[in-house]
């Protein structure tokens, strides 16, 4: 329900206001060189700070719990915590019986019995996406040499992405936008046909960040207006290497060896400091409700590095299912 992966298996967990989020890291290598300053780059891009992300500031320091010795990974399941200290949950009492429109209060309310945290979205909060980026910090580093990189390329249907952020802090609504994933070195013959592509587990991961809504390798949606002699890859060497990408890197489940290329459709954040008209759970009657709290006006500027963490974990539990990477990293000798 809330784990991914067969080798590399990461189990996210946690609140948006409860005392902390976190992951359950299950399947890493031992031996592994990992310190909690590690860390500190990629969460940092997830961080708030920038014009158009919330005014909440947590410092997201991990604490490492458990699966870490004198510096290395031990081999058993890895527990990282994030403590939430930046909280403030008055604004969200009014949602219990008038649930936003765009966002999971309903659909969790009845899921759930009415049993579910409601503050600050509770479970459904993008603050859970802390856990994922931390994993993705270990996955990084046990994918080397290959490197995946992701960039927000437009908001708003704009490339200006600051000027669009600009018009819909102005006019207390959101946007959307489009970020881009690459990753480099990807060898041939991670994944599977069918139900285990590589295009279906990333798909499964990257669904799960909070806001994303489409999802297309190489040409994609493209690639449905071209036809076939334009589209086809033309191979030019032996280990694969093709002229063009339109694959994205994957043929048959698999992938080629080419360039792992992959775009992300993230939607516009559903709270927004407008009114909106919504059901109230007690009366049935139309009524209004506003957003209130502190929210992204573009949470696609926070995605990229959100990405790359779903793109780097899926790469870590093909290349150990692949035995590209050993169960244990280094041999400790006694001394």
């Amino acid at each position: 329900m809330n784990s991914f992966g067969r080798l590399f298996r990461v189990t996210i967990f946690g609140e948006s206001h409860g005392p902390c989020v976190g992951v359950l890291v299950d399947g890493c290598p031992a031996g592994l060189p990992l310190d909690p300053s590690d860390f500190a780059s990629d969460l940092a891009r997830r961080m708030s700070g920038l014009p158009g992300t919330t005014a909440r500031r947590e410092t997201d320091t991990p604490s490492i719990m458990s699966g870490l010795f004198e510096a290395r990974t031990t081999g058993a399941p890895l527990a990282i915590l994030f403590e939430n200290r930046d909280v403030d949950s008055n604004a969200y009492e009014p949602f219990r019986k008038t649930p936003r429109p765009g966002q999971a209060d309903l659909v969790a309310f009845q899921k759930f019995g009415g049993f579910n945290d409601h503050r600050g979205g509770g479970t459904f909060s993008g603050r859970l996406t802390a856990g994922l980026v931390a994993a993705g910090v270990i996955a990084k580093r046990l994918i080397r040499p290959i490197l995946a990189e992701a960039t927000l390329v437009e908001a708003g249907g704009s490339t200006d992405v600051e000027d669009a952020v600009g018009e819909a802090v102005k006019a207390h609504d959101s946007i959307g936008g489009i970020v881009e994933c690459r990753a480099r070195g990807v060898p041939v013959g991670l994944g599977e046909p069918f139900f285990n592509s590589a295009e279906s587990l990333l798909s499964h991961l990257v669904f799960s960040i909070p806001g994303i809504k489409g999802i297309e390798f190489g040409a994609g949606f493209g690639g449905s207006r071209m036809r076939g002699s334009a589209y086809n890859d033309i191979i030019v060497s032996t280990e694969g290497k093709t002229e063009t990408n339109n694959a994205g890197g994957i043929n048959g489940g698999i992938t080629n060896g080419n360039e792992l290329f992959f775009r992300v459709a993230v939607r516009p954040t559903a709270s927004i400091a407008q009114n909106q008209l919504t059901i109230d759970l007690n009366t049935g009657l139309r009524g209004e409700v506003m957003a209130a709290g502190r929210h992204d006006a573009c949470f696609a500027l926070r995605v990229p590095v959100i990405v790359e963490a779903a793109c780097a974990v899926v790469l870590a539990d093909l290349m150990l299912l692949e035995q590209k990477i050993p169960r244990v990293l280094e041999v400790k000798e006694w001394t």
